[in-house]
């Protein structure tokens, strides 16, 4: 690889709303590839053809501004344009997981309340016919179950055709959808990310236009890489999939190249033969992709920066990235900051990129807080406070929760302890809550449990993280027993309900949980022995 000249940069445009940027590269690069999928190939001008046919249909389907409408898709073409179609008349898009089993998608459902479910029937050999049916049965906002697939045989009774709801839409005129469109933007919500909490209920963040525009546009004044060509295969339900990589790929005109189910190697067959210019990721991703035997066999000579995030990076793999002749960058941010909080700009020193998270992104100011709300010192540890434009309107329907996050003045709680060091960068020393991130995705150990003490042999759960060289955490769960159980059965029980990065990597049983004076189980003695309990499996990891 070698690092590209230094080029005189300037900005992309800013727009009210982040769905605009189709429509301006349509205009001016109208060939452009703007998304590629296996061998489909879909430029700027054939993408705003469809981003405005979806909006009409979505029109036509009674959507109004501030109306949800849900999507369950791999990340694929099919995600971003209804991402993008749904943002641009004044709606709020939530994405599902289709890692997700049936409660956890009902759950997001319920709480959201769309009015439109656009999914994929058939994904990675599992057939969501019948979870579909059932989760427009649970919700009686669903007015409409639309199907992406083309063939016949995978639209289930009682959902409607891509094709056909579509067709509704032309009778939507373009003044219609222009003024729907131009009564929306700035401020206004345009997604739910659902992220759990300590009560194990996840929360759904809202995140706005102008937040969402005003980060992807300004991480091309600190990361300028010419031509955008990012590698995307992160879940749709996922700020990293979203805000991270698509957003800002979209508003460099540049290209998303999507991979629907990550595997080592087809990531790095694409990246080579696709020319991916930015490659961006979270550190168990590198590491796997490392791992490959025929690393060294691939080009990766179009490779402009290397990024990563929602980790640390060990130090011997950054020693292995600095081999290659170009940058690399780090940052640190949450669902509910709208991304980046701090941010290194592309460097080579080892010491920052390992030791820190960087200095402030633009437009961001940084406190550190004692418990009582005062700022600490330059040196201490306090929790990390963020104030921006980009932070999150809120929580949907979560007023309380809301409150204890966004905190007066506008500024965000994050939960994370952090120290400035003296050269004004910052390092996370730790979490105040029990929250802990494998493979780059938070767990909330609450969650976990709920779902483990709702198996019918267990009494009661605790789970805590430790570490682990591929996920950087994972989670151990500490079971007492109320009747006859069976860890394959627990284990089959949790698959069922879980996302295969929530589940416990080993469970262990025991005759009492050790517990504080105050009665509550004491995790930290957990901790301490969940250290010992776990050896990681050698082989056998998959994203």
């Amino acid at each position: 690889m070698t690092a590209p000249s230094h080029l005189p940069h300037t900005l992309p445009p800013t727009f009210p709303r982040i769905s605009d940027y189709v429509a301006h590269y349509a205009e001016r690069t109208p060939d452009a590839e703007a998304m590629v999928l296996d061998d489909e190939r879909t430029s700027y001008r054939v993408f705003n053809d469809r981003i405005d046919a979806l909006a009409r249909a979505l029109i036509a389907a009674g959507v109004k501004r501030g109306d949800r409408v849900a999507t369950l898709s791999t990340p694929s073409p099919d995600y971003f344009l209804a991402f993008l179609a749904t943002a641009s008349i004044g709606a709020i898009w939530v994405g599902m997981n289709p890692r997700y089993q049936l409660e956890e998608l009902a759950y997001v459902a319920s709480d959201s309340a769309p009015v439109i479910l656009l999914a994929r029937s058939q994904m990675d050999g599992r057939d969501y016919a019948g979870d579909l049916l059932e989760l427009k049965a649970r919700t009686p906002s669903i007015r409409q179950l639309v199907i992406f697939e083309r063939d016949s045989d995978h639209i289930p009774d009682g959902a409607v055709a891509f094709a056909n709801f579509l067709e509704a839409g032309t009778l939507i005129s373009s003044d219609s959808l222009a003024a729907q469109r131009n009564a929306s933007g700035g401020r206004d919500a345009c997604m739910i990310v659902y992220t759990s909490g300590s009560t194990g209920k996840p929360k759904g963040a809202l995140l706005h236009h102008e937040g969402i525009v005003g980060f992807s546009v300004e991480q091309h004044g600190i990361w300028p890489i010419r031509p955008m060509r990012a590698l995307n295969y992160f879940p749709i339900n996922h700020i990293g999939c979203v805000v991270d990589v698509s957003t800002p790929t979209l508003t460099a005109g540049g290209t998303i190249v999507f991979l629907e189910h990550f595997s080592p190697r087809r990531s790095l067959e694409l990246m080579q033969d696709e020319k991916v210019s930015f490659w961006g990721s979270v550190p168990s991703t590198f590491q796997l992709q490392f791992a490959d035997p025929d690393f060294d066999r691939f080009d990766l000579s179009a490779v402009q920066m290397i990024m990563w995030g929602g980790a640390v990076m060990p130090r011997e793999l950054i020693e292995r990235l600095l081999t290659y002749n170009v940058p690399l960058a780090t940052n640190y941010g949450l669902t509910e900051s709208g991304s980046a909080i701090t941010i290194v700009p592309p460097s080579r020193d080892i010491d920052l990129l390992s030791a820190t998270v960087g200095y402030p992104f633009p437009g961001t100011e940084v406190r550190l807080v004692d418990p009582d709300g005062n700022t600490v010192a330059d040196g201490q540890s306090g929790e990390i406070l963020a104030h921006s434009v980009y932070n999150m309107l809120g929580y949907w329907n979560r007023p309380e929760a809301t409150a204890e996050t966004l905190l007066p003045g506008g500024w965000l709680a994050t939960g994370d302890i952090g120290r400035r060091n003296p050269d004004g960068s910052y390092s996370i020393v730790g979490r105040v809550k029990e929250m802990y991130k494998s493979g780059g995705y938070n767990v909330y150990p609450r969650e976990v449990e709920t779902v483990l003490e709702s198996h019918p042999a267990v009494d009661m759960a605790a789970v805590v993280s430790t570490a682990d060289p591929v996920w950087q955490e994972v989670g151990v769960a500490y079971i007492l027993p109320g009747g006859d159980l069976d860890l394959d059965d627990l284990k089959a029980f949790c698959r069922g309900r879980l996302a295969n990065y929530k589940q416990p990597k080993r469970f262990v049983v025991l005759d009492e949980l050790p517990l504080l004076p105050i009665g509550k189980v004491d995790k930290v003695a957990l901790k301490k022995r969940a250290a010992d309990d776990y050896r990681p499996a050698a082989e056998g990891a998959t994203v």
